[in-house]
Protein backbone atom coordinates (compact mmCIF):
# COMPACT_ATOMS: atom_id res chain seq x y z
CA UNK A 1 0.00 0.00 0.00
CA UNK A 2 1.43 3.40 -0.99
CA UNK A 3 1.94 6.25 1.44
CA UNK A 4 -0.66 8.26 -0.49
CA UNK A 5 -3.31 5.56 0.00
CA UNK A 6 -2.55 5.16 3.70
CA UNK A 7 -2.98 8.81 4.64
CA UNK A 8 -6.34 10.52 5.02
CA UNK A 9 -7.01 12.98 2.21
CA UNK A 10 -7.88 16.54 3.18
CA UNK A 11 -8.39 18.65 0.05
CA UNK A 12 -6.73 22.03 0.20
CA UNK A 13 -4.41 21.17 3.07
CA UNK A 14 -0.82 20.38 2.11
CA UNK A 15 0.46 17.02 3.27
CA UNK A 16 3.50 17.05 5.56
CA UNK A 17 5.72 14.06 5.12
CA UNK A 18 6.64 12.30 8.38
CA UNK A 19 10.06 12.90 9.86
CA UNK A 20 12.22 9.79 9.62
CA UNK A 21 14.19 9.35 12.82
CA UNK A 22 16.85 6.65 12.18
CA UNK A 23 17.31 5.93 15.90
CA UNK A 24 13.67 5.09 16.56
CA UNK A 25 13.22 3.30 13.25
CA UNK A 26 16.17 1.06 14.13
CA UNK A 27 14.74 0.39 17.60
CA UNK A 28 11.38 -0.51 16.05
CA UNK A 29 13.07 -2.85 13.53
CA UNK A 30 14.90 -4.60 16.37
CA UNK A 31 11.69 -5.12 18.35
CA UNK A 32 9.93 -6.48 15.29
CA UNK A 33 12.76 -8.99 14.73
CA UNK A 34 12.51 -10.13 18.35
CA UNK A 35 8.74 -10.56 18.03
CA UNK A 36 8.46 -12.00 14.52
CA UNK A 37 11.53 -14.24 14.37
CA UNK A 38 11.99 -15.12 18.05
CA UNK A 39 15.37 -13.47 17.70
CA UNK A 40 17.43 -12.28 20.64
CA UNK A 41 18.10 -8.57 20.92
CA UNK A 42 21.78 -9.11 21.71
CA UNK A 43 22.13 -10.85 18.33
CA UNK A 44 19.84 -8.56 16.32
CA UNK A 45 20.97 -5.16 17.56
CA UNK A 46 24.76 -5.18 16.87
CA UNK A 47 24.49 -5.72 13.09
CA UNK A 48 21.74 -3.09 12.85
CA UNK A 49 23.94 -0.59 14.70
CA UNK A 50 26.96 -1.48 12.59
CA UNK A 51 25.01 -0.97 9.36
CA UNK A 52 23.69 2.38 10.59
CA UNK A 53 27.21 3.55 11.46
CA UNK A 54 28.49 2.47 8.06
CA UNK A 55 25.75 4.51 6.39
CA UNK A 56 26.74 7.53 8.46
CA UNK A 57 23.33 7.76 10.16
CA UNK A 58 24.60 7.18 13.71
CA UNK A 59 27.07 8.59 16.16
CA UNK A 60 27.93 7.20 19.60
CA UNK A 61 25.02 8.96 21.31
CA UNK A 62 22.57 7.68 18.72
CA UNK A 63 23.75 4.11 19.25
CA UNK A 64 23.43 4.51 23.02
CA UNK A 65 19.86 5.83 22.71
CA UNK A 66 18.81 3.06 20.31
CA UNK A 67 20.26 0.45 22.65
CA UNK A 68 18.45 1.93 25.65
CA UNK A 69 15.15 2.07 23.75
CA UNK A 70 15.36 -1.59 22.72
CA UNK A 71 16.56 -3.10 25.98
CA UNK A 72 14.56 -0.77 28.20
CA UNK A 73 11.36 -1.57 26.33
CA UNK A 74 11.98 -5.32 26.47
CA UNK A 75 12.83 -5.30 30.18
CA UNK A 76 9.71 -3.34 31.12
CA UNK A 77 7.40 -4.89 28.55
CA UNK A 78 5.07 -6.45 31.14
CA UNK A 79 4.69 -3.20 33.05
CA UNK A 80 4.11 -1.21 29.88
CA UNK A 81 1.57 -3.75 28.63
CA UNK A 82 -0.44 -3.30 31.84
CA UNK A 83 -0.33 0.48 31.46
CA UNK A 84 -1.19 0.48 27.76
CA UNK A 85 -4.05 -1.93 28.43
CA UNK A 86 -5.53 0.65 30.79
CA UNK A 87 -5.40 3.25 28.00
CA UNK A 88 -7.01 1.36 25.11
CA UNK A 89 -10.61 0.39 24.53
CA UNK A 90 -9.96 -3.21 23.49
CA UNK A 91 -8.10 -6.26 24.79
CA UNK A 92 -4.38 -5.88 24.23
CA UNK A 93 -4.29 -9.07 22.15
CA UNK A 94 -6.45 -7.29 19.57
CA UNK A 95 -3.86 -4.53 19.05
CA UNK A 96 -1.65 -5.33 16.07
CA UNK A 97 1.87 -6.28 17.25
CA UNK A 98 3.63 -3.53 15.22
CA UNK A 99 1.31 -0.95 16.77
CA UNK A 100 1.99 -2.36 20.21
CA UNK A 101 5.74 -2.10 19.59
CA UNK A 102 5.42 1.59 18.76
CA UNK A 103 3.25 2.14 21.84
CA UNK A 104 5.75 0.29 24.05
CA UNK A 105 8.64 2.34 22.69
CA UNK A 106 6.65 5.46 23.39
CA UNK A 107 5.72 4.31 26.89
CA UNK A 108 9.37 3.65 27.69
CA UNK A 109 10.37 7.11 26.53
CA UNK A 110 7.61 8.65 28.66
CA UNK A 111 8.03 6.55 31.79
CA UNK A 112 11.55 5.15 31.70
CA UNK A 113 13.77 7.92 30.31
CA UNK A 114 14.37 11.64 30.78
CA UNK A 115 13.05 12.49 27.32
CA UNK A 116 10.55 15.37 27.70
CA UNK A 117 6.90 14.39 27.41
CA UNK A 118 6.14 16.40 24.29
CA UNK A 119 9.24 15.08 22.54
CA UNK A 120 8.48 11.46 23.47
CA UNK A 121 4.92 11.68 22.15
CA UNK A 122 5.86 13.62 19.03
CA UNK A 123 8.74 11.28 18.12
CA UNK A 124 6.53 8.21 18.64
CA UNK A 125 3.76 9.62 16.48
CA UNK A 126 6.25 10.42 13.72
CA UNK A 127 7.59 6.88 13.97
CA UNK A 128 4.04 5.55 13.68
CA UNK A 129 3.45 7.66 10.57
CA UNK A 130 6.58 6.19 8.96
CA UNK A 131 6.09 2.50 9.85
CA UNK A 132 2.30 2.23 10.32
CA UNK A 133 0.67 5.02 8.34
CA UNK A 134 -1.19 8.18 9.30
CA UNK A 135 -4.41 6.44 10.34
CA UNK A 136 -2.85 4.29 13.05
CA UNK A 137 -0.55 7.14 14.05
CA UNK A 138 -3.67 8.93 15.35
CA UNK A 139 -4.41 5.92 17.56
CA UNK A 140 -0.82 5.96 18.84
CA UNK A 141 -1.11 9.67 19.59
CA UNK A 142 -4.34 9.24 21.55
CA UNK A 143 -3.01 6.33 23.63
CA UNK A 144 0.32 7.94 24.46
CA UNK A 145 -1.35 11.14 25.56
CA UNK A 146 -3.25 9.05 28.10
CA UNK A 147 -0.03 7.32 29.16
CA UNK A 148 1.59 10.73 29.68
CA UNK A 149 -1.02 11.72 32.28
CA UNK A 150 0.90 9.90 35.05
CA UNK A 151 4.50 9.06 35.85
CA UNK A 152 5.59 5.45 36.36
CA UNK A 153 4.86 5.42 40.10
CA UNK A 154 1.42 6.86 39.49
CA UNK A 155 0.62 4.18 36.95
CA UNK A 156 1.91 1.37 39.15
CA UNK A 157 -0.36 2.53 41.95
CA UNK A 158 -3.23 2.16 39.48
CA UNK A 159 -2.47 -1.06 37.56
CA UNK A 160 -0.71 -3.23 40.16
CA UNK A 161 -2.74 -4.99 42.87
CA UNK A 162 -1.80 -4.25 46.50
CA UNK A 163 1.13 -6.34 47.69
CA UNK A 164 -0.81 -7.62 50.69
CA UNK A 165 -3.60 -8.96 48.48
CA UNK A 166 -1.48 -10.69 45.83
CA UNK A 167 2.28 -10.44 46.38
CA UNK A 168 3.29 -12.38 43.27
CA UNK A 169 1.02 -10.44 40.91
CA UNK A 170 2.16 -7.15 42.47
CA UNK A 171 5.80 -8.09 41.90
CA UNK A 172 5.05 -9.31 38.37
CA UNK A 173 3.50 -5.98 37.33
CA UNK A 174 5.85 -3.65 39.20
CA UNK A 175 9.05 -5.46 38.19
CA UNK A 176 7.93 -6.67 34.77
CA UNK A 177 8.33 -10.45 35.09
CA UNK A 178 5.76 -13.13 34.31
CA UNK A 179 4.04 -14.30 37.46
CA UNK A 180 5.34 -17.87 37.13
CA UNK A 181 8.91 -16.57 36.88
CA UNK A 182 8.43 -14.46 40.01
CA UNK A 183 7.14 -17.53 41.85
CA UNK A 184 10.02 -19.73 40.67
CA UNK A 185 12.71 -17.20 41.53
CA UNK A 186 11.20 -16.59 44.95
CA UNK A 187 11.13 -20.32 45.68
CA UNK A 188 14.80 -20.64 44.69
CA UNK A 189 15.92 -17.54 46.57
CA UNK A 190 13.86 -18.03 49.72
CA UNK A 191 13.46 -15.24 52.25
CA UNK A 192 11.03 -12.35 52.36
CA UNK A 193 9.98 -9.44 50.20
CA UNK A 194 13.22 -7.45 50.24
CA UNK A 195 15.34 -10.20 48.66
CA UNK A 196 12.99 -10.99 45.78
CA UNK A 197 12.45 -7.30 45.02
CA UNK A 198 16.22 -6.75 44.94
CA UNK A 199 16.60 -9.69 42.56
CA UNK A 200 13.84 -8.55 40.20
CA UNK A 201 15.23 -5.01 40.18
CA UNK A 202 18.68 -6.37 39.35
CA UNK A 203 17.17 -8.28 36.40
CA UNK A 204 15.98 -4.94 35.02
CA UNK A 205 19.35 -3.20 35.27
CA UNK A 206 21.69 -2.93 32.31
CA UNK A 207 24.56 -5.38 32.94
CA UNK A 208 28.15 -4.33 32.58
CA UNK A 209 30.29 -5.90 29.89
CA UNK A 210 32.66 -8.33 31.60
CA UNK A 211 35.82 -9.60 29.96
CA UNK A 212 38.01 -12.56 30.83
CA UNK A 213 41.78 -12.45 30.37
CA UNK A 214 42.53 -16.05 29.44
CA UNK A 215 45.41 -17.24 31.63
CA UNK A 216 48.72 -17.62 29.86
CA UNK A 217 47.40 -15.64 26.90
CA UNK A 218 46.43 -12.24 28.27
CA UNK A 219 46.99 -10.34 31.49
CA UNK A 220 44.14 -8.46 33.21
CA UNK A 221 46.43 -5.42 33.39
CA UNK A 222 46.34 -5.22 29.59
CA UNK A 223 42.54 -5.05 29.64
CA UNK A 224 42.52 -2.55 32.50
CA UNK A 225 44.13 -0.01 30.18
CA UNK A 226 40.82 0.24 28.31
CA UNK A 227 38.50 3.18 29.01
CA UNK A 228 36.34 2.81 32.14
CA UNK A 229 37.80 -0.65 32.86
CA UNK A 230 37.90 -1.88 36.46
CA UNK A 231 38.85 -5.24 37.99
CA UNK A 232 36.22 -7.93 38.39
CA UNK A 233 34.59 -8.47 41.74
CA UNK A 234 35.51 -12.12 42.26
CA UNK A 235 37.41 -13.73 39.38
CA UNK A 236 41.13 -12.87 39.16
CA UNK A 237 40.80 -12.92 35.37
CA UNK A 238 37.74 -10.63 35.13
CA UNK A 239 37.72 -7.00 33.97
CA UNK A 240 34.51 -4.97 33.87
CA UNK A 241 33.82 -2.25 31.30
CA UNK A 242 31.61 0.03 33.38
CA UNK A 243 30.49 2.14 30.42
CA UNK A 244 30.00 -0.67 27.94
CA UNK A 245 31.86 -0.15 24.70
CA UNK A 246 32.74 -2.50 21.85
CA UNK A 247 34.73 -5.50 23.07
CA UNK A 248 35.43 -6.54 19.49
CA UNK A 249 37.57 -3.44 19.05
CA UNK A 250 39.96 -4.58 21.82
CA UNK A 251 43.09 -6.27 20.47
CA UNK A 252 43.13 -9.09 23.04
CA UNK A 253 39.47 -9.94 22.32
CA UNK A 254 39.94 -9.81 18.56
CA UNK A 255 42.91 -12.19 18.92
CA UNK A 256 40.96 -14.59 21.23
CA UNK A 257 43.43 -14.00 24.05
CA UNK A 258 40.51 -12.53 25.98
CA UNK A 259 36.76 -12.78 25.59
CA UNK A 260 33.41 -11.55 26.80
CA UNK A 261 32.33 -13.79 29.69
CA UNK A 262 30.07 -13.14 32.65
CA UNK A 263 31.91 -13.39 35.94
CA UNK A 264 29.53 -16.11 37.14
CA UNK A 265 30.49 -18.23 34.18
CA UNK A 266 34.16 -17.68 35.01
CA UNK A 267 33.59 -18.74 38.61
CA UNK A 268 31.97 -22.01 37.51
CA UNK A 269 35.04 -22.90 35.45
CA UNK A 270 37.42 -21.85 38.23
CA UNK A 271 35.59 -23.93 40.84
CA UNK A 272 35.71 -27.05 38.67
CA UNK A 273 39.40 -26.48 37.92
CA UNK A 274 40.15 -26.03 41.62
CA UNK A 275 38.26 -29.07 42.92
CA UNK A 276 40.52 -31.60 44.69
CA UNK A 277 41.16 -34.85 42.81
CA UNK A 278 42.28 -38.32 43.81
CA UNK A 279 44.88 -39.33 41.23
CA UNK A 280 46.06 -37.79 37.93
CA UNK A 281 44.89 -34.50 36.47
CA UNK A 282 45.58 -34.90 32.76
CA UNK A 283 42.33 -35.07 30.79
CA UNK A 284 39.49 -32.54 30.99
CA UNK A 285 36.13 -32.55 29.20
CA UNK A 286 33.66 -29.76 28.49
CA UNK A 287 30.63 -31.82 27.52
CA UNK A 288 28.34 -28.93 26.45
CA UNK A 289 30.97 -26.55 25.15
CA UNK A 290 29.03 -24.20 22.85
CA UNK A 291 29.47 -21.33 22.26
CA UNK A 292 32.92 -21.68 23.84
CA UNK A 293 33.42 -19.19 26.68
CA UNK A 294 33.91 -21.72 29.46
CA UNK A 295 35.83 -24.05 27.15
CA UNK A 296 38.33 -21.29 26.32
CA UNK A 297 38.93 -20.55 30.01
CA UNK A 298 39.15 -24.24 30.90
CA UNK A 299 41.52 -24.81 28.00
CA UNK A 300 43.83 -22.06 29.22
CA UNK A 301 43.76 -23.37 32.79
CA UNK A 302 44.37 -26.94 31.59
CA UNK A 303 47.34 -25.82 29.50
CA UNK A 304 49.00 -24.31 32.57
CA UNK A 305 48.92 -27.76 34.22
CA UNK A 306 49.91 -29.78 31.19
CA UNK A 307 46.40 -31.20 30.85
CA UNK A 308 44.45 -31.75 27.62
CA UNK A 309 40.92 -30.39 27.05
CA UNK A 310 38.32 -32.09 24.88
CA UNK A 311 35.49 -29.69 24.03
CA UNK A 312 32.35 -31.46 22.81
CA UNK A 313 29.29 -29.78 21.34
CA UNK A 314 26.38 -31.58 19.70
CA UNK A 315 25.54 -28.94 17.10
CA UNK A 316 28.25 -28.68 14.39
CA UNK A 317 27.80 -24.94 13.88
CA UNK A 318 28.21 -24.33 17.60
CA UNK A 319 31.24 -26.62 17.63
CA UNK A 320 32.67 -24.20 15.08
CA UNK A 321 32.17 -21.33 17.55
CA UNK A 322 33.98 -23.37 20.20
CA UNK A 323 36.90 -23.97 17.85
CA UNK A 324 37.09 -20.25 17.17
CA UNK A 325 37.12 -19.43 20.89
CA UNK A 326 39.88 -21.98 21.55
CA UNK A 327 42.01 -20.97 18.58
CA UNK A 328 45.51 -20.13 19.77
CA UNK A 329 45.16 -21.97 23.06
CA UNK A 330 48.74 -22.55 24.34
CA UNK A 331 48.16 -26.20 25.23
CA UNK A 332 46.75 -29.23 23.40
CA UNK A 333 43.01 -29.43 22.90
CA UNK A 334 40.44 -30.97 20.61
CA UNK A 335 36.96 -29.85 19.53
CA UNK A 336 34.45 -32.46 18.41
CA UNK A 337 30.79 -32.49 17.42
CA UNK A 338 29.43 -35.10 19.82
CA UNK A 339 26.31 -35.80 21.89
CA UNK A 340 27.08 -35.81 25.62
CA UNK A 341 24.06 -38.02 26.30
CA UNK A 342 25.66 -40.75 24.17
CA UNK A 343 29.39 -40.19 24.63
CA UNK A 344 31.58 -41.59 21.83
CA UNK A 345 34.60 -41.80 24.15
CA UNK A 346 35.36 -44.61 26.57
CA UNK A 347 33.72 -44.51 30.00
CA UNK A 348 35.95 -43.15 32.74
CA UNK A 349 38.22 -41.31 30.30
CA UNK A 350 38.42 -37.95 32.07
CA UNK A 351 39.65 -36.48 35.34
CA UNK A 352 37.45 -33.37 35.24
CA UNK A 353 34.14 -32.96 33.39
CA UNK A 354 31.91 -29.90 33.03
CA UNK A 355 28.35 -29.99 31.72
CA UNK A 356 26.74 -26.55 31.49
CA UNK A 357 23.39 -27.91 30.38
CA UNK A 358 20.75 -26.29 28.17
CA UNK A 359 18.11 -24.63 30.35
CA UNK A 360 15.43 -21.94 30.47
CA UNK A 361 18.06 -19.22 30.93
CA UNK A 362 16.16 -17.58 33.78
CA UNK A 363 19.49 -16.66 35.33
CA UNK A 364 20.47 -14.39 32.44
CA UNK A 365 17.40 -12.17 32.17
CA UNK A 366 19.56 -9.06 32.49
CA UNK A 367 21.25 -9.94 29.22
CA UNK A 368 18.31 -11.51 27.43
CA UNK A 369 15.27 -9.68 28.79
CA UNK A 370 12.99 -11.02 26.07
CA UNK A 371 13.53 -14.58 27.37
CA UNK A 372 11.22 -13.89 30.31
CA UNK A 373 8.29 -13.37 27.90
CA UNK A 374 9.28 -16.23 25.61
CA UNK A 375 9.67 -18.99 28.17
CA UNK A 376 6.71 -20.98 29.54
CA UNK A 377 6.43 -23.26 32.59
CA UNK A 378 6.04 -26.25 30.30
CA UNK A 379 9.54 -25.59 28.91
CA UNK A 380 10.90 -27.08 32.13
CA UNK A 381 9.43 -30.46 31.17
CA UNK A 382 11.19 -30.29 27.83
CA UNK A 383 14.60 -29.60 29.33
CA UNK A 384 14.35 -32.06 32.24
CA UNK A 385 15.14 -35.34 30.38
CA UNK A 386 18.07 -33.75 28.53
CA UNK A 387 19.56 -32.25 31.69
CA UNK A 388 19.42 -35.60 33.49
CA UNK A 389 20.82 -37.47 30.51
CA UNK A 390 23.75 -35.06 30.21
CA UNK A 391 24.58 -35.39 33.90
CA UNK A 392 24.44 -39.20 33.65
CA UNK A 393 26.69 -39.04 30.59
CA UNK A 394 29.15 -36.83 32.46
CA UNK A 395 29.26 -39.25 35.41
CA UNK A 396 29.92 -42.10 32.99
CA UNK A 397 32.73 -40.10 31.39
CA UNK A 398 34.66 -39.29 34.57
CA UNK A 399 37.03 -41.78 36.18
CA UNK A 400 36.79 -42.99 39.76
CA UNK A 401 38.17 -40.19 41.93
CA UNK A 402 37.44 -37.59 39.26
CA UNK A 403 35.03 -34.65 39.49
CA UNK A 404 31.96 -33.59 37.50
CA UNK A 405 30.61 -30.05 37.51
CA UNK A 406 26.89 -29.71 36.74
CA UNK A 407 26.05 -26.09 35.86
CA UNK A 408 23.04 -24.15 34.62
CA UNK A 409 22.32 -20.52 33.89
CA UNK A 410 19.01 -20.91 35.70
CA UNK A 411 18.26 -20.84 39.43
CA UNK A 412 14.99 -22.73 38.99
CA UNK A 413 14.96 -25.61 41.47
CA UNK A 414 13.60 -27.96 38.80
CA UNK A 415 16.76 -27.36 36.75
CA UNK A 416 19.27 -27.37 39.60
CA UNK A 417 18.92 -29.40 42.79
CA UNK A 418 16.05 -31.54 41.50
CA UNK A 419 18.20 -32.76 38.60
CA UNK A 420 21.24 -33.46 40.80
CA UNK A 421 19.19 -35.20 43.48
CA UNK A 422 17.33 -37.39 40.98
CA UNK A 423 20.48 -38.53 39.19
CA UNK A 424 22.53 -39.15 42.32
CA UNK A 425 19.78 -41.31 43.81
CA UNK A 426 20.48 -43.71 40.96
CA UNK A 427 24.26 -43.38 41.34
CA UNK A 428 25.22 -44.52 44.84
CA UNK A 429 28.96 -44.36 44.16
CA UNK A 430 29.06 -40.57 44.05
CA UNK A 431 29.37 -37.76 46.57
CA UNK A 432 28.75 -34.03 46.49
CA UNK A 433 31.77 -31.82 47.11
CA UNK A 434 31.35 -28.56 49.01
CA UNK A 435 32.04 -26.05 46.24
CA UNK A 436 31.97 -22.95 48.44
CA UNK A 437 35.61 -23.06 49.65
CA UNK A 438 36.70 -23.14 46.00
CA UNK A 439 35.47 -19.56 45.56
CA UNK A 440 37.30 -17.76 48.38
CA UNK A 441 36.03 -14.28 49.13
CA UNK A 442 32.70 -14.76 47.36
CA UNK A 443 29.91 -14.22 49.94
CA UNK A 444 26.33 -15.50 50.21
CA UNK A 445 26.84 -18.77 48.32
CA UNK A 446 24.06 -20.54 50.19
CA UNK A 447 23.98 -23.48 52.57
CA UNK A 448 26.04 -25.70 50.28
CA UNK A 449 27.41 -28.01 49.18
CA UNK A 450 26.27 -26.59 45.84
CA UNK A 451 26.56 -22.93 44.80
CA UNK A 452 23.93 -20.47 43.63
CA UNK A 453 25.04 -17.06 42.37
CA UNK A 454 22.62 -14.10 42.08
CA UNK A 455 22.61 -10.83 40.14
CA UNK A 456 21.65 -8.73 43.17
CA UNK A 457 24.15 -10.37 45.53
CA UNK A 458 27.13 -11.02 43.26
CA UNK A 459 26.62 -8.85 40.17
CA UNK A 460 26.67 -12.01 38.02
CA UNK A 461 24.18 -14.09 36.13
CA UNK A 462 22.31 -16.52 38.39
CA UNK A 463 24.66 -19.44 37.73
CA UNK A 464 24.26 -22.72 39.59
CA UNK A 465 27.01 -25.28 40.19
CA UNK A 466 27.13 -28.68 41.87
CA UNK A 467 30.45 -30.58 42.07
CA UNK A 468 30.22 -34.37 42.22
CA UNK A 469 33.03 -36.87 42.82
CA UNK A 470 32.75 -40.40 41.48
CA UNK A 471 33.80 -42.71 44.30
CA UNK A 472 33.54 -46.18 42.72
Amino acid sequence: MSEQSRRPHKPGKPYRRPHKDPVRILAFDALRAVDERDAYANLVLPPLLRKAREKGDFDVRDAALATELVYGTLRRQGTYDAIIAACVDRPLREVDPPVLDVLSLGAHQLLGTRIPTHAAVSASVELARVVLGDGRAKFVNAVLRKVAQHDLDGWLATVAPPYDEDPEDYLAVVHSHPRWVVSALWDSLGGGRAGIEDLLEADNERPEVTLVARPGRADPQELLREDAAVPGRWSPYAVRLTEGGEPGAIDAVRESRAGVQDEGSQLVALALAGAPLDGPDEKWLDGCAGPGGKAALLGALAAQRGAVLLAAEKQPHRAGLVARALHGNPGPYQVVAADGTRPPWRPGSFDRVLVDVPCTGLGALRRRPEARWRRRPEDLEGFAPLQRALLRGALDSVRVGGVVGYATCSPHLAETRAVVDDVLKQRPHTELIDARPLLPGVPALGAGPDIQLWPHLHGTDAMYLALIRRTA
